[in-house]
């Protein structure tokens, strides 16, 4: 009996990369999944102010301590990041769509993949931050012009690794073939090109939250993203600079660690979903 116990502790133990991989990725995905599904129970109304609480370090009763207004700091932060996965979220299919439709826009004949190759050069010309703000702020502003602004800027490095992805497979047989055969441009990119290069759209996209999230925060600690009334991280961070001084330490500390954490998990699910997708770094 022992034996066989040990057994199977030694397996779990040595438990090939592939395993390990898709461990590291459903806990990742439980751990975001539960931050929105927490944000999105949420009741707004429920965070008030209560000048008697106001700047209490962290205790059992409010685990993130509160603000100069009484605040409950930590459902503030889980509002705040569970509003940061959403604009990442809408702000990354926008940028796939951009992505994906230069990619295969590149493949139609030369001069569609060098302009295509000008206009990639030309918005990783601009300052990233300075152009999102004037794409944000040429929109209105607000929810809406944030995600505006972050997804038509992030799609670049997903456009870049498309059309050359694209440049191997015009090269293949069968591409010419099909060309030769009388097949239209757009029938060998959607019927050829597209399904070969899905693992790199869904890892592009994977990617591309921690970007959008962290210059969704960053125009708003600005002032140039969300509105202060909203809870975004880069609100509380803003507001939380004024009471740093002061030794209030808990209102910058326990959002921003929320904030690189959540970023941290984007991250390492999409590197290892590049371990499962990409033939050269996949194992067994």
């Amino acid at each position: 009996m022992t034996n066989k116990n040990e057994t199977k502790q030694w397996t779990l133990y040595n438990a090939n990369l592939r395993t390990k991989t898709l461990v590291i990725i459903g806990l990742s995905l439980l751990v975001l999944v539960l931050i929105f599904v927490s944000y999105l129970f949420i009741d707004t109304s429920s965070i008030t102010t209560n000048f008697a609480n106001a700047n209490q370090a962290p205790s059992l009763s409010h685990i993130f301590g509160t603000d100069w207004m009484g605040r409950d700091m930590f459902t503030r932060t889980l509002s705040g990041i569970g509003l940061s996965i959403g604009v990442g979220a809408f702000a990354s299919i926008i940028s796939t769509i951009v992505a994906i439709t230069l990619g295969l826009l590149s493949s139609f004949n030369k001069f569609f993949d060098e302009l295509v190759a000008w206009i990639i050069d030309l918005f990783n010309s601009i300052p990233h931050i300075l152009l999102i703000i004037l794409i944000s702020i040429s929109f209105g502003g607000g929810f809406y012009g944030v995600i505006m602004g972050v997804g038509l800027t992030h799609w670049t490095p997903l456009a870049r690794v498309l059309r050359a992805e694209v440049k191997k497979i015009k090269t293949t047989d069968y591409v010419k073939l099909s060309s030769q055969l009388g097949k239209s441009k757009i029938w060998i990119a959607t019927k050829h090109i597209l399904p070969l290069v899905t693992s790199q759209i869904i890892v592009g996209v994977i990617l591309m939250f921690p970007h959008a999230i962290m210059h969704e925060a960053s125009i708003t600690f600005l002032g140039f993203g969300l509105p202060p009334h909203e809870p975004a991280i880069g609100v509380i961070l803003s507001e939380s600079m004024n009471y740093l001084s002061a030794g209030y330490w808990w209102l910058a500390l326990f959002p921003g660690l929320t904030l690189l954490i959540v970023v941290l998990l984007f991250d390492l699910i999409g590197e290892n979903v590049e371990k499962l997708l990409n033939p050269e770094t996949a194992q067994t």
